[in-house]
């Protein structure tokens, strides 16, 4: 009886960590140019970021949660969401390794949403042997964990704690410096820039803060919106590129990353404003979730002009907060800032409505994010949005004053695909919801790619991950010669 039980509880086991299929499709997905691969259910957990890291000869998927709480299937034990650690070698049978509990709450007040991952061998300080995982803790830290064995990561220092708010975090691998998205208690936003020197990982060494004039201790007036996430193209370009606000009053901001890192500190206006290059203030309707560097593109149209045939841009994505389009439409925006004093707007891209009456269908409909891996494949060339309940959209962005959608892939819906609930901006308000805010969908809530090709994206509705990849005429896209190859 004790050998028949012990083997049941492998098989369980086996079951569980091999969960890709646990989860049965009730819908049909709407795939062009892009083909389903695999997937893993994440345990049920409502996903926000993902990030791929090649180690040794396996690539493991680290996956950031909202807050809930669901069973961990490995251990038995309900757990709060946090970050999923999932085997992605072969994307059609992953194997999910390890999940680490968050911080206790629902949403946006819990889970450990952003993730990265550095390997020791390009942190300038760290031991060159191991991989280093920095995640938010919900709303109130910031960890880094040693994930050099995917199946048992272990927390190794907390760089900050006791904020009051967290989100989209940026590290460089090869400086080891990290861009904090943080609620300092001091200050008069919910998140502005903490900006720390991780190049030896337990050994954090605080640089500076910074945000927007306004936000700092001390300051009167209107507060600024609150940052949203930042993207550094590193020593090499010199750039810091921050996003703020999510569906409203967005602002791009250009930092020049020297003066960021070593100009005065004091958080002073005119300390604050002195590394700024270039500022573009959004429309109050549209906000500036993910704000990506397309730089020195060749534009095919002014290929014969003696002047302005190679320019630099910035794609901003808004983020679609309300469910049934009961707000501006959030979508793609392309900002030409080959002069950064002077940035301005040269295309948009959202999906037609109509092609699939998403306004109606259930969930949000519109942007959320946008692809951040550069990976040569991939960059300059093609970009992936993901669209909520529109599934992943492709764009071709050679031509970025032009984008056109080459492929998209909306998942089919699975038992445990959930009704999403209604942001808390919503509560007491008189928006006019109907019947379809009530409706299970997909919500495709954040997207990224590998060097390998692979398309990841994860869903907010509890529906999991999808692994994709290009077929067709938007796979002859790609630079396959710069696909990294085991």
């Amino acid at each position: 009886m004790r050998r028949r039980a012990s083997l049941l509880f492998v098989m369980a086991s086996l079951l569980a960590a091999c969960a890709h299929d646990a989860s049965r499709g009730t819908g049909t997905e709407d795939a062009v140019n892009m083909r389903l691969v695999g997937q893993n259910d994440l345990q049920g957990r409502s996903a926000y970021q993902p990030t791929i890291q090649h180690q040794g000869r396996r690539w493991i998927a680290y996956i950031g949660h909202h807050g809930d709480r669901k069973i961990n299937p490995l251990t038995g034990v309900v757990e709060d969401n946090g970050t999923s650690v999932v085997d992605v070698t072969d994307p059609a049978h992953t194997r999910y390794l390890a999940h680490i509990p968050g911080e206790p709450g629902k949403a946006e007040l819990g889970g450990a949403q952003m993730v990265r991952v550095c390997t020791g061998s390009q942190l300038p300080r760290a031991d060159k042997s191991r991989f280093y995982m920095l995640r938010t803790y919900g709303n109130q830290a910031q960890q880094v964990w040693d994930v050099t064995v995917p199946e048992h990561p272990s927390l190794l220092t907390t760089v900050v704690a006791g904020l009051k708010g967290t989100h989209k975090n940026f590290w460089e691998c090869d400086t080891g410096i990290a861009y904090l998205v943080s609620g300092d208690p001091a200050w008069r936003t919910s998140r502005m820039t903490k900006i720390y020197d991780l190049s030896d990982p337990q050994h954090p060494v605080f640089i500076r803060d910074f945000g927007l004039p306004g936000q700092q201790p001390g300051a009167t007036g209107p507060v600024p919106v609150a940052l949203h996430g930042p993207i550094s193209i590193g020593p090499k370009g010199n750039r810091v590129y921050f996003g703020y606000g999510t569906s409203a009053d967005g602002v791009l901001q250009i930092v020049d990353r020297q003066k960021l890192l070593t100009g005065p500190k004091e958080p002073t206006p005119e300390n604050l404003l002195a590394p700024q290059v270039g500022r573009l203030d959004m429309p109050p309707i549209n906000g500036a979730h993910t704000v990506f560097p397309l730089l020195r593109v060749d534009v095919p149209e002014f290929a014969r002009n003696f002047v302005g045939h190679t320019r630099d841009f910035v794609v901003i994505t808004d983020e679609a907060i309300q469910k049934e389009c009961m707000e501006a439409r959030q979508m793609v925006w392309v900002v030409d800032i080959t002069t950064e004093s002077k940035p301005f707007g040269v295309a948009n891209y959202t999906v037609p409505e109509a092609s699939g009456h998403y306004c109606s269908q259930g969930g949000r409909f519109g942007t959320h994010s946008s692809n951040e891996n550069m990976t040569p494949l991939f960059y300059n060339r093609l970009m992936f949005f993901a669209h909520f309940n529109a599934g992943v959209r492709v764009l071709d962005v050679r031509n970025p004053m032009n984008p056109r959608e080459v492929a998209h892939f909306v998942p089919a819906v699975t038992d445990n695909t959930v009704v999403l609930e209604a942001p808390a901006s919503a509560a007491g308000s008189k928006l006019p919801f109907t019947a379809a805010s009530d409706r299970r969908a997909i919500q495709t809530n954040n997207v990224e790619v590998d060097d390998r090709g692979y398309i990841y994206i994860v869903d907010r509705a509890n529906t999991g991950l999808h692994i994709l990849e290009l077929t067709g005429p938007a796979r002859d896209i790609a630079d396959w010669r710069a696909a990294v190859r085991d």
